[in-house]
């Protein structure tokens, strides 16, 4: 699964200032379900806020009486789910992210791992879906068996995308295996809370 990810780094990028199109954010390093994060919905397109969790169109009620969870979707079930079926044909989406974080352990003694990019591309981009409720945009983070590199971590990951992937994913392709070859390191971190943010959390101990 992926439940904490942190905003990627678009300084030094042809992503940065008015090419983003959004207005400029500080960067976050603890981003949790619920709030907007990035989106693109097009390879080459700009970027937009969506609420990471999503949201199918046909719900009848108010946020919170969706009570699935849903800010991830597992890319071998989503096609059939009747929650994401509909996104997973209409609202493909990319979300960039700087790397996210894995917890091993123990319940209450839980370590904190940070996994970041191990290749030449800083910024990883998770497959997404996305879906517009009542005028609010959502979205959920593809996830998948994890390969070899992050499986002592977590036994899922996001669907991790290289640059062939992004555009076969936006096309529609019907590979469930996308992602299976992403290049991840990661290392322990200090243990942070829900509020806590700050670059101090990324740092190895």
């Amino acid at each position: 699964m992926c439940g904490r990810y942190i905003d990627p780094n678009l300084r030094g990028t042809e992503f940065e200032h008015s090419e983003v199109g959004i207005d400029p954010f500080a960067r976050r390093y603890n981003i949790k379900p619920t709030q907007d994060v990035l989106i693109r919905e097009t390879v080459e397109g700009q970027f937009s806020w969506a609420r990471w969790w999503f949201i199918p169109v046909w719900h009848k009620g108010d946020v919170k009486a969706w009570k699935a969870t849903t800010f991830n979707a597992r890319i071998e079930e989503a096609a059939e789910k009747p929650t994401f079926r509909t996104a997973w044909k209409h609202g493909r989406c990319l979300i960039p992210a700087g790397g996210y974080y894995e917890w091993t352990g123990k319940k209450g003694q839980k370590t904190p791992h940070y996994i970041q990019s191990a290749g030449n591309e800083e910024t990883l981009w998770f497959a997404g879906l996305t879906s517009v409720w009542n005028d609010m945009r959502t979205c959920t983070i593809l996830t998948r068996a994890a390969n070899a590199q992050v499986e002592s971590v977590h036994h899922r990951m996001p669907v991790i995308l290289n640059a062939d992937e992004r555009d076969a994913w936006i096309a529609g392709t019907q590979d469930r295996d996308l992602g299976a070859q992403a290049l991840l390191g990661h290392h322990v971190v200090t243990s942070f809370g829900i509020k806590d943010d700050g670059p101090e959390l990324i740092e190895s101990i």
